[in-house]
């Protein structure tokens, strides 16, 4: 494998800078985030003990998922012949990687921020409950018109016709008005 006097391959240089920055990176943001997201998560789950057992729990997927990516994403088929050519390559990781980062810190983002707002619906005050029954009416004063079916002032010659009933329509029939409180 490592031979004394014999030059380390360009590739196996490649990977070892690949390594230490995807894990640097890993590890900072990591710590970025678990650092700066403990004030969200007790806002989210309003008990500071659960937000950073979650915190610790996110903080250990993070980890998992990203090292497993890292190592998952380390082989590069072909060989490297010219250390441009292991830059562009390291580039191009070291570039998905912190795409994978950003992808899943916005993931999680997401999915907490709708579990905060459903939390937050179950708790909103909720609209009164509906009236059972009704108050009773209260005593309006007479009305200078007439309620019943007949009229008790003068009675309109006919052949005329008034403008709030259509010729042949009893005097008040079928009244939508309330009837007087009973007393």
């Amino acid at each position: 494998m490592f031979k004394k006097g014999v030059p380390m391959d360009i590739k196996v240089w490649m990977y070892l800078v690949y390594l230490a920055v995807s894990i640097g990176l890993t590890i900072w943001v990591a710590r970025a985030l678990s650092r700066n997201g403990q004030v969200f998560l007790e806002e989210v789950f309003a008990d500071e003990r659960l937000a950073r057992a979650v915190n610790s729990l996110l903080v250990v997927g993070f980890y998992l998922l990203n090292l497993g990516y890292v190592t998952v994403a380390m082989k590069h088929p072909d060989p490297v012949g010219s250390t441009s050519q292991a830059m562009e390559e390291l580039s191009k990781k070291i570039g998905l990687v912190l795409l994978v980062l950003g992808a899943l810190h916005f993931f999680n983002v997401f999915a907490l921020g709708r579990y905060r707002r459903s939390r937050l619906r179950q708790f909103a005050t909720h609209p009164p409950i509906a009236p059972i029954g009704r108050l009773p009416l209260q005593p309006t004063p007479q009305n200078p018109y007439p309620t019943g079916p007949y009229p008790t002032g003068p009675i309109p010659p006919t052949g005329t016709q008034t403008a709030s009933r259509p010729a042949g329509a009893q005097p008040d029939a079928g009244s939508t008005t309330n009837p007087p409180p009973s007393r």
